[in-house]
């Protein structure tokens, strides 16, 4: 019809530009964040060591997971600008998906919530025992420790579990905590002490408030939760309700499409 006006007459090369650029913008990116934003050696796939760091794998599954995300997005893109009704149907089916996942894994979290405690229980006491041997671990607990203020997943004596810190352990270690337990790990601001921790096991908790954080991380994410929900309850509306939204838009505009003809 010639009042019927669409952007299916763009050129095909219009399509592969705008996939090579963002394939280049993806690079650079890749490449900012990993060596010049975060020069971590263990992050580049090395430890202080010389050896191959875990993180770089886990590393690589997120990059593809946000590779197969982009694709989707750009598969609605490119299908609304070419009116493509398969490319399209793709993309809505994931966004579909992506709600009904999300739906049921908040309405899981709602039926577990007396059970949630223990798993996050055992899942930072797991962490607590591999602190030394799995730098992913290392790195979160330290993240953990140092955001919440706090030392160990009920009080700073569960340290006992690691068998570098436990009072038996021969090491200089012994009877020690993280440094990210430390009340004042940087010595005032100036020299980061790596040994601030270190015979925290042996005194008394009178003592102890001096030098570390006492308090668990457990109640420490508690609280932070408590604090936080009604900004954590909007978000989550927030983000569930664009993807709506984007599934109601792409639908409406398949039914459009279906009146004059998909291709």
């Amino acid at each position: 019809s010639p009042h019927h006006c669409t952007v299916a007459t763009l050129p095909q090369t219009f399509v592969h530009e705008l996939q090579s650029k963002c394939s280049l913008l993806l690079g650079k990116m890749k490449k900012y964040l990993i060596v010049k934003r975060f020069p971590w050696p263990w992050l580049k796939g090395k430890t202080e060591q010389g050896e191959t760091s875990p993180l770089l794998p886990k590393v690589g599954r997120f990059m593809s997971l946000g590779f197969v995300l982009t694709m989707l997005c750009l598969s609605g893109c490119v299908g609304a600008l070419r009116e493509n009704c398969f490319l399209l149907k793709l993309f809505s089916f994931a966004v579909l998906t992506l709600i009904a996942v999300q739906v049921l894994l908040g309405i899981l979290a709602y039926s577990m919530q007396g059970q949630i405690g223990g798993y996050l229980r055992s899942g930072m006491l797991a962490a607590m025992v591999r602190y030394q041997d799995d730098l992913d671990l290392r790195f979160i607990t330290d993240e953990i420790q140092t955001n919440l203020q706090c030392c160990g997943a009920d009080n700073y004596r569960d340290w006992e579990v690691n068998i570098y810190y436990n009072c038996s352990a021969p090491g200089v270690l012994a009877c020690g905590v993280p440094a990210t337990c430390c009340v004042d790990p940087l010595e005032n601001g100036t020299v980061w002490n790596s040994q601030c921790g270190v015979g925290a096991l042996m005194l008394d908790e009178f003592s102890a408030q001096s030098v570390i954080f006492l308090g668990g991380c457990l109640g420490g994410i508690s609280r932070w939760i408590e604090l936080h929900q009604t900004q954590i309850g909007i978000v989550s509306i927030v983000v569930v309700g664009v993807q709506i939204l984007t599934l109601f838009v792409s639908t409406r505009l398949l039914e459009r499409m279906d009146l004059i003809g998909c291709h």
